[in-house]
């Protein structure tokens, strides 16, 4: 049986309910979704969008990432709720730290990473992700950072100017047609780090909403961590899980 792999489709993966347990003493609920019967080839740590606007660990381009990619793609993702944010998994603990407390949350997703010895980790952040990433990816080991929808608006332009000459990669996309920082914009604000590379996505909105988008997302993800896997299909043949 062949099975459209759009909407909520949920591919076969192992999926490990996890708590992310940060420095300031939190602890934070999250899932990680690995290849079924194979080990990842790579792996994503997800930040999600902004909580005081309904950003969580199902926001749905993550969601769909965690649900497609370890079948698709042999890609392992780390999902999980920032401080103070309710999912259907569960409530992580402590209050929205504005991007700066956030950098606990991040460094203990890194420690799982660690412990688990999860292969070639790239950060992934989304909107206020992004600015969580930019702020303090670097401290971390990591092959990359991709940025969905990067905002800019906590992130200044001296953190923007220290990922000048990093041995990181880094992408961003820039959706068109996005609410906070269009692709004119971007140039400018990033033009201190020339190194990170700029996706301009014609059409692409703010939240990447409908399959098309979220389809290109999530190429330009494996595109950086894996692209011996694409192109992706859009058909599963066999249950989906």
């Amino acid at each position: 049986m062949s099975t459209d792999i759009r909407g909520g489709v949920h591919l076969p993966a192992r999926r490990e309910e996890v708590e992310l347990r940060t420095t300031d003493g939190l602890t934070l609920v999250g899932e990680l979704a690995l290849p079924e019967s194979r080990e990842p080839v790579a792996t994503i740590v997800a930040l999600h969008p902004l909580p005081t606007h309904g950003g969580f660990m199902d926001s749905h381009i993550l969601r769909k990432a965690a649900a497609r990619l370890p079948a698709l793609a042999d890609i392992a993702v780390l999902r999980f709720n920032f401080r103070g944010v309710t999912s259907p998994r569960g409530v992580s603990e402590g209050e929205f730290g504005h991007g700066v407390d956030e950098q606990h949350d991040l460094a203990a997703a890194m420690q799982l990473v660690a412990e688990r010895q999860l292969p070639h980790p790239w950060i992934v952040g989304w909107s206020f992700g992004t600015e969580v990433a930019l702020k303090f990816g670097m401290r971390h080991e990591v092959d990359g950072m991709i940025l969905l929808s990067p905002p800019l608006h906590r992130t200044t332009d001296a953190e923007v100017a220290a990922w000048n000459g990093s041995a990181t990669r880094v992408v961003a996309l820039i959706p068109e047609l996005d609410d906070y920082l269009r692709p004119a914009e971007a140039a400018e604000r990033f033009a201190a780090a020339p190194n990170i590379e700029l996706v301009n996505v014609e059409g692409g909105k703010h939240l990447w909403v409908g399959e098309s988008q979220t389809y290109r997302v999530l190429s330009e993800i494996v595109q950086r961590l894996n692209p011996a896997a694409l192109p992706l299909p859009t058909t599963w043949d066999g249950p989906a899980a």
